[in-house]
């Protein structure tokens, strides 16, 4: 499966990936801090879901250290993960966040596919992204690949939707604590959670991707 070249939507750039057979779903995954949309679109050749049409947005903002990569937001020098989240206010996430509702919004118009049958799933800040956004839109189901809470305080969902939380038991990036906390979280507002350890660090393992495909799959 080849990706379509990337080309703007609002301000967002998105690689896209359209379905092989008539599409019944919409898959919108996002990359991590550092990554790119390429990154992760290269993930579709692993996941057999041939009615399910893929988007993969760029994050708005340039990576400060990767000449390729992108981001959603910027982390504070020395920034620790053992400290209590302190991104709420940032204008770089603040205009991440609209631009991605903006878009996600207007999706259905284009696809002919409703946000109900939209899964919105990241990897580490993808994730963190797709917690952000996911709780404030009707959505079919999130994934949460390796990711965390980077609000003080969830959303609550809009609507009941099942939940995939993946990460890795040797995580050294986003502590596995923090997955578990994600889990409680949304447990606490009633939402069904499909939680999955894996021995791997921060990545996305071939067992841990053959999970993502299921749950796609069983949301269809």
């Amino acid at each position: 499966m080849t990706p379509d070249p990337i080309k703007p939507s609002i301000e967002l750039n998105i690689l896209e990936v359209p379905a092989a057979e008539p599409a019944a779903q919409v898959l919108v995954l996002m990359h991590g801090w550092g990554a790119n949309a390429q990154d992760v679109a290269g993930l579709a050749d692993y996941l057999p879901l041939p009615k399910t049409h893929m988007f993969f947005p760029n994050g708005p903002f340039a990576h400060p250290m990767n000449p390729v990569g992108r981001m959603w937001y910027g982390f504070p020098p020395s920034y620790d993960f053992r400290s209590p989240p302190i991104f709420e206010g940032q204008a770089d996430l603040q205009q991440s966040r609209q631009l991605l509702l903006d878009w996600l919004e207007n999706l259905p118009a284009q696809t002919g596919i409703p946000l109900e049958k939209t899964i919105l799933g990241g990897f580490s800040q993808g994730g963190a992204m797709a917690l952000d956004i996911g709780p404030r839109l009707p959505l079919a189901g999130m994934m949460i690949l390796s990711g965390y809470v980077h609000l003080k305080r969830l959303q609550n969902a809009v609507t009941q939707r099942p939940v995939l939380v993946v990460h890795g038991r040797q995580d050294t990036v986003v502590p596995l604590v923090l997955a578990q906390s994600t889990r409680s979280q949304l447990e606490t507002q009633g939402l069904s959670v499909d939680y999955q350890e894996f021995d791997m660090g921060h990545e996305i393992s071939l067992p841990a991707l053959q999970k993502v495909g299921g749950f796609c799959q069983a949301q269809r």
